[in-house]
């Protein structure tokens, strides 16, 4: 059976094409992209302990490994990231008594201040496993009407997979769902990963579990959106990282004038002091 770790490895694999390597290209392949052996021997390594690890039959590579694979694999900076993030979530001493646990919703207070300074821009402070931890009252002004807040604990994989109303909200329905099932691997631990997937893999169906079990990094482009009273909206993210909380504080700018000016446009509520949504 094989393991997130040697899942992304042999898809990425799959995508490389030997030419722009100075490899030769083989014809009667029998999959596209670099056969394992081109890859052993660019990362130095033998084609059987590639093949345990594509495998998942070694689940504990060195960290000289994984770089030499991340260089042989040409990947970019945060497919780098992400294949390190993999090397470890997949390594034994990760592998063992995982007990699914809801990650904490808490925000700092400077933190909640810093958003209430955004105000009455358009912010969020979110974690990686979708939940809306605290908003300003632009953010609210944006989703109003779409039942992206109603719940208790809004939690936008949740809103994506279960309700309608997404479809229409976003615009690239289809990009926004990769890209938020794609971040669910960075979630601060496997316990909390369990704890999410576990409640929305039954409601959420194949469309969500064929998306967690790719392994092809997202587009991240414009967020279009289709807000309820009639605008169309076109928005640019700014995230900033909070690690010691594992949360990020999420700036939405627009990315034109016509934006600029229906976000202008949007009745906004007053939130009072701004508070984490427990």
């Amino acid at each position: 059976m094989g393991t997130p770790l040697g899942n992304f490895i042999r898809a990425k694999r799959d995508t490389v094409q030997p030419g722009p390597l100075g490899l030769p290209e083989r014809q009667r392949r029998r999959s596209p992209g670099l056969r394992r052996l081109d890859l052993a021997n660019r990362a130095d390594v033998s084609v059987e302990y590639l093949a345990r690890i594509e495998q998942g039959r070694d689940r504990n590579p060195s960290p000289a490994v994984v770089n030499a694979l991340a260089d042989a694999l040409c990947l970019n900076a945060s497919e780098r990231n992400h294949l390190r993030y993999l090397a470890k979530i997949t390594s034994d001493s990760c592998a063992v008594d995982i007990r699914p646990v809801p990650p904490s919703r808490r925000v700092r207070a400077p933190v909640l201040r810093t958003l209430e300074l955004l105000e009455p821009g358009v912010a969020i402070v979110s974690n990686r496993l979708g939940d809306v931890l605290a908003h300003t009252s632009g953010y609210q002004a944006v989703t109003g009407g779409t039942g992206l807040l109603d719940a208790d604990r809004p939690n936008l994989n949740h809103y994506l997979f279960t309700d309608p109303r997404a479809r229409t909200f976003f615009a690239d329905w289809d990009d926004v769902a990769d890209e938020q099932t794609f971040d669910l691997w960075q979630a601060p631990s496997l316990e909390n990963l369990e704890w999410l997937t576990a409640g929305l893999t039954p409601v959420a169906g194949d469309e969500f579990t064929r998306r967690l079990n790719r392994d092809t990094m997202p587009r991240r482009g414009v967020l279009r959106l289709n807000h309820p009273g009639g605008h169309q909206l076109r928005l640019l993210r700014e995230i900033l990282e909070l690690p010691g909380d594992s949360q990020q504080l999420v700036v939405f700018l627009p990315e034109d004038e016509a934006t600029a000016e229906a976000l202008n446009r949007l009745p906004r509520r007053p939130l009072g002091r701004l508070r984490s949504i427990s």
